[in-house]
């Protein structure tokens, strides 16, 4: 149906995300609608129309119509933020009972006080409980503090300067150090890199992982090559899961790589699925040790979004052998991790069982705001020719690819009207996409209401780029 009029926004229903837009020839009309999460498309009549196909006087038109449109957002004063992947408050909540679980009880099962120093590798029950996690023997575990960030940086930084098997190993020797990054990709191991001056090479990532012919290629030719960053389940931002293959051929680069080259799997949603169906990822250790580069893998993983973002707990996993060698470095910083804590978490998440009972009700939480998101865009923009985007089966993030050239002008566009999203190029190492396309949106920490609101917002900001972009092209 198509309504010849036009109404007044008001603030407070945009800010619910209950307006809905249509498109009549030259004329804009904008009414409120009982509990709608999109914009009506533009750019859309009976059926999606591709905006190649649009002439200059037909662009010229839908983008008066979007500019109408963008003005009218902007004199709302909107406050959104899809920056960030962080744990709303409700999900948060989720683990209040945290506090109070020892009831008194400082003591583990095996009689450890865990309010004195000592036990560098962490409680024997938390490296029990978070090996299942990572799916590595508790043995081959480490449970640190709340975060695995910290524990990625040692890793990195004890390989650079001190050697992963004494001094004649150190990255640092070399006069060049250099790592492979899958783009899209994770901003903070990008930082971890540029802060440690290692150069970051880029590598493509596909639906099934890192293109492996790629990665296998450049290690092959390049010893200085000195690792890989790896998330394996929903990675960020694409949300991605890697394929068998992909890790078997993953697991088998130590045996062609230079020396002392290392594979950092950041396993960081490794059970933080969406739906039921989400594809698993296949123990790398295992195939690691089938191949015998063990020694060539560092698994990460953290509570940060399972219980408090901010008093969790890290862990990681590596061959029995290299975390000796890391704990001999971190004894220079610690006598011990945070083992109250640890075994908080050990008795609130107790088992598997529990932590995937936990994890619905995470996904019951976020899963609506995913859908909010994703409805709209297909809604918005399928067939459009003004974009791309993954839809996640799990994790934190969706990853939209705007026309190339005009990710940095949708940020700019959102910013002024009161939308903050990712810098564009964030996840590229050094801030730089050289096709100016990625945008990674993260829906998880606003209140639904305020998601609707800032994807219907982002709608009209890919069109506006999107038309004026067109339009320049064929004038």
């Amino acid at each position: 149906m198509r309504v010849a009029a036009t109404a007044l926004i008001r603030p407070e229903v945009f800010r619910l995300g209950i307006i809905e837009a249509f498109c009549c020839a030259a004329v804009t009309v904008i009414i409120t609608f009982g509990n709608s999460c999109h914009l009506s498309t533009l750019l859309h009549e009976e059926k999606a129309v591709h905006i190649d196909q649009l002439s200059v006087a037909e662009l010229s038109t839908q983008r008066d119509i979007v500019l109408k449109q963008y003005n009218a957002l902007k004199e709302l004063n909107l406050a959104l933020d899809l920056t960030r992947g962080k744990p709303c408050s409700e999900q948060v909540a989720l683990s209040d009972a945290l506090d109070g679980v020892l009831q008194g009880n400082y003591f583990t099962d095996s009689g450890t006080d865990v309010r004195n120093y000592g036990g560098l590798e962490g409680l024997a029950e938390a490296r029990a409980l978070f090996a299942k996690v990572l799916d590595t023997p508790a043995e081959e575990t480490l449970v640190g503090g709340n975060s695995s960030l910290a524990l990625m940086y040692n890793t990195i930084e004890f390989a650079l300067t001190e050697g992963l098997s004494g001094s004649p190993s150190a990255w640092g020797n070399n006069d060049r150090v250099k790592f492979l990054c899958p783009t899209p990709g994770y901003d903070r191991h990008f930082a971890i890199c540029e802060h440690l001056d290692i150069e970051m090479i880029t590598v493509p990532m596909l639906d099934t992982g890192p293109d492996m012919d790629r990665v296998e290629s450049l290690v092959k030719e390049d010893p200085l090559i000195k690792g890989l960053w790896c998330v394996p389940r929903f990675s960020n931002p694409t949300g991605g899961v890697y394929s068998d293959d992909t890790v078997e051929r993953i697991a088998r680069l130590g045996l062609i790589a230079g020396d002392h080259f290392v594979v950092m799997w950041d396993n960081a949603y490794a059970v933080h699925t969406l739906y039921d169906d989400a594809s698993s990822v296949m123990p790398v250790r295992d195939v690691c040790h089938k191949h015998g580069t063990l020694d060539n893998l560092f698994q990460f993983g953290s509570t940060s979004k399972i219980t408090f973002a901010g008093a969790g707990v890290a862990f990681m996993a590596s061959s029995e052998k290299n975390l000796a060698g890391l704990k001999q470095h971190l004894a220079f910083q610690t006598i011990g991790p945070d083992k109250v804590n640890q075994l908080r978490h050990v008795r609130f998440l107790a088992n598997p069982e529990t932590l995937a009972k936990h994890m619905s009700a995470h996904a019951a939480i976020i899963r609506p705001r995913f859908e909010c998101v994703l409805n709209t865009l297909e809604h918005e923009l399928s067939n459009s020719g003004m974009g791309d985007w993954s839809s996640p089966r799990g994790g934190y993030f969706v990853s939209f690819n705007a026309l190339p050239g005009l990710a940095k002008k949708v940020v700019k566009l959102a910013e002024s009207i009161g939308v903050k999203l990712t810098p564009a190029g964030s996840t590229f190492p050094y801030n730089d996409d050289p096709q100016d396309t990625n945008i990674r949106l993260s829906p998880t920490f606003p209140h639904l209401e305020d998601v609707k609101a800032a994807i219907n917002a982002f709608v009209i900001c890919v069109k506006l780029a999107s038309i004026e972009h067109c339009l320049r092209l064929k004038r």
